[in-house]
């Protein structure tokens, strides 16, 4: 399935998570306690990626990429150890695979002790998202989610100096981005090669029987909209179709900024749930009518 499609078919397209943060880059490795900058989950996340480092399909005819760096924890100094990372991206015909079984383009794998982490790709190509919108232009990037027990969950995506649309594109030129438009430079073997080391930010923790209660399937409008816990976040599924995730922030809160996103959830009278959400300055309400049984 291709992004466009999926835009035509909804009216909520990519949403994202919400912490902000800068860190130093030194020309070698990110330096500072602040945290890697988070950017748009986008509509093709699938959760269950296989683990694997080398993502690239048999037949495929793209750029061979090499991905690696190392994580640390919220000090930017103490690698971290069991890290999930997972990435996904496009192929080299704009093509993510978000239905079949070969989860071709998605991988994830477990860090090491010395928090690192390398995956094997392509370089990923630029996409119209809307065939009718010229500057619905998406520049190459790749897709990355962190997830650690004791830390934020990280979504972010990594972009290429130079790279075509980088400059045009609302995410790719935010500021926040600057940190991850990376250079691409040739290893011992002359392969391709990207590095990005990565910063965590601190939980902010929320008690599991909370979660119990907010998770489920909503009624919003004539939409079904669905608040599923992975880890420490709340994704977000809209008729279906993973389209967001959002952090806790306090008082029955979740939010994501970039695209002013925030969901309040309210415990009723009678033993159900409601959901306030804001998008975009738009107020919306919903009801829980299907929850999650053990």
């Amino acid at each position: 399935m291709k992004r466009r499609t999926f835009i035509k078919q909804s009216s909520l397209t990519a949403l994202s998570t919400s912490a902000f943060g800068a860190i130093q880059w030194t020309g070698n490795s990110f330096v500072g306690n602040n945290p890697t900058t988070t950017d748009i989950l986008g509509p093709f996340y699938r959760p269950g990626a296989p683990l694997r480092s080398n993502i690239i399909p048999a037949n495929s005819k793209g750029s061979l990429l090499n991905l690696k760096g190392i994580i640390y924890g919220e000090d930017g100094k103490a690698p971290l150890n069991n890290a999930l990372v997972e990435i996904w991206q496009c192929d080299e015909n704009e093509y993510y695979d978000n239905i079949s079984d070969s989860y071709k383009f998605r991988g994830a794998l477990i860090t090491e002790k010395n928090g690192k982490y390398e995956f094997k790709t392509i370089i990923p190509v630029p996409y119209k998202a809307d065939l009718n919108d010229d500057s619905s232009w998406r520049p190459a990037h790749i897709h990355m989610r962190v997830s650690i027990p004791n830390q934020q969950d990280l979504i972010t995506q990594l972009y290429f100096k130079g790279g075509e649309y980088v400059d045009k594109d609302a995410w790719s030129s935010s500021p926040h981005a600057a940190n991850r438009i990376l250079t691409i430079s040739k290893n011992k073997n002359g392969e391709s090669e990207v590095k990005f080391d990565v910063v965590m930010n601190k939980e902010i923790p929320l008690d599991e029987e909370v979660y119990k209660k907010i998770t489920g399937l909503y009624q919003v409008d004539k939409d079904v909209v669905e608040f599923k816990k992975m880890d420490d976040l709340l994704f977000v599924k809209y008729n279906g179709q993973y389209v967001s995730s959002i952090k806790y922030i306090g008082n029955n809160t979740f939010e994501e900024k970039i695209e002013q996103l925030k969901v309040t959830f309210e415990l009723l009278p009678n033993g159900g749930t409601k959901a306030n959400i804001n998008y975009y300055g738009k107020a919306m309400t919903g009801e829980k009518f299907l929850k999650y049984t053990e």
